[in-house]
């Protein structure tokens, strides 16, 4: 098996032995620079598995090697060293691609594990686990193929994800894919709903508990970080979490360490962190429910996802792989979809996105009779048709006023040309308007004669 290769750029001798005696002792090896220069002259004339930067460097900083890195698609995770306390550099790099940070004085076990998630990225990998993304997150509209792309582009790093989108558009789903194109595929995925834990038990839920720390304590418990130890933590509706858990939770992911309920000391942790909620987050923020700074530390990258209504043409491509699934699971034969009700769903608001129609679907399937599903099958709730008989109202109501308005903007150019003796100049000059204009009005209304 082909030992990794590391690229290392740092102008400062000590670091630089440092990071070469870790990696050597890991059986990888090294290649060292001392600024950016070297840098690029040598990822152009080898190929590494990894690129360590220093953020500070003689002739510019690690943001410039990782947008060169980027420019250049190479599919390279890069780690920067920072400055210790600098979490503000740090987030913009992973915005722009980097893979991780550390920071200084750089600790050798944080060293050694994320070198090791590094190096289980590979393209072999991401290329087959985009295959099977396919297979799940159905959809060839643009959109869609939009969200796959950036789905494969963010799983490389290690930055937080914040999946912003309304309630059943599918963002669990994106979350897993995010953990299984990763490198930490190979460990745990923890998903919590923050809103259907009590408030006084999340605290242990999070971070665990000691024997004993309060009433009911009877054991040791992990927490929910403990659990994901490797892995990735995705906080669904984060939300739902209250002021008081908020500070803790922002310690925990700044500092990459938790307490359990009733430990003396803190215990490190490494969890991927990816959080959704339906809700409009910033504007909460700005109501004070929500604290900012936690805000921006879980909202370095944001993917929004699109409504199903944003993306009509992707329906029959779901609805088949759905009759498909809910057929297989209850042992009966997928019948035919009627092109009067495919129709329909198109027309359909789904409120419910994707969860929705999973549920129609499976409704029509228990009731429909004979070999296809017709619309009435569907039994659509009665605010769609309402809304349709709005949206009839809404477009008669506008032909009612246009139709009205002509009728008195005929009335009064007709008063004023029998007033002029049908000389059209001395019309328009009453009127307040050119001649090229009134003629432009008397063609539209049928009075040009």
């Amino acid at each position: 098996m082909k030992m990794p290769v590391t690229l290392v750029v740092d102008d400062e001798p000590d670091i630089r032995e440092l990071l070469e005696i870790t990696l050597n002792r890991m059986n990888i090896r090294t290649c060292c620079a001392e600024n950016i220069s070297q840098a690029k002259q040598l990822l152009a004339s080898e190929s590494f598995d990894l690129c360590l930067t220093d953020m500070r460097l003689p002739d510019g900083d690690g943001l410039d090697l990782v947008d060169y890195i980027q420019e250049r698609g190479l599919l390279l995770p890069v780690a920067v060293i920072t400055a210790h306390g600098s979490m503000d550099i740090a987030i913009k790099a992973m915005k722009k691609g980097a893979f991780d940070f550390l920071s200084k004085p750089v600790d050798l076990a944080a060293l050694r594990q994320l070198v090791g998630n590094a190096l289980q990225t590979s393209q072999a990998k991401l290329v087959e686990k985009d295959r099977r993304t396919r297979d799940t997150l159905l959809g060839e509209s643009a959109l869609m193929c939009e969200i796959r792309s950036k789905i494969e582009k963010v799983a490389r790093n290690q930055a937080p994800i914040y999946i912003s989108g309304e309630s059943g558009s599918g963002k669990e789903l994106v979350a897993k894919l995010i953990h299984q194109q990763g490198p930490r595929s190979n460990k745990q995925f923890v998903a919590i709903n923050c809103g259907a834990i009590p408030h006084e038990l999340m605290e242990s839920e999070f971070f665990g508990h000691k024997k004993g720390s309060f009433s009911g304590a009877i054991a040791d418990k992990q927490g929910f970080f403990q659990a994901a130890d490797g892995g990735t933590l995705f906080l669904d509706e984060v939300a739902d979490l209250p002021l008081s858990l908020q500070v803790k939770l922002l310690r925990a992911i700044q500092e990459k360490k938790i307490r359990p309920v009733g430990e003396q000391h803190e215990i490190a942790v490494d969890v991927r962190i990816l959080s959704a909620t339906h809700k409009d987050l910033a504007k909460m923020v700005q109501e004070g429910s929500f604290r900012q700074d936690l805000y921006y530390r879980i909202n370095v990258i944001e993917l929004n996802l699109p409504p199903l209504r944003a993306r009509v043409d992707d329906i029959p491509q779901i609805v088949a792989h759905l009759l498909a699934r809910l057929a297989k699971a209850n042992a009966v034969p997928v019948p035919h979809f009627n092109d009067a009700a495919l129709t329909v769903l198109k027309r359909y608001a789904f409120p419910g996105n994707v969860r929705e129609l999973e549920n129609i679907l499976e409704r029509a399937l228990a009731l429909h009779e004979g070999d296809c599903i017709e619309v009435d099958d569907l039994n659509l709730p009665p605010s769609n048709s309402g809304s349709i008989s709005e949206a009839s109202q809404v477009r008669a109501e506008k032909i009612s006023l246009e139709s009205y308005l002509e009728d008195v903007e005929r009335k009064a150019l007709t008063a004023a040309l029998e007033e002029n003796h049908w000389n059209q100049s001395t019309a328009a000059q009453q009127l307040g308007m050119t001649f090229r204009s009134l003629q432009y009005r008397l063609k539209k209304l049928g009075l040009e004669k």
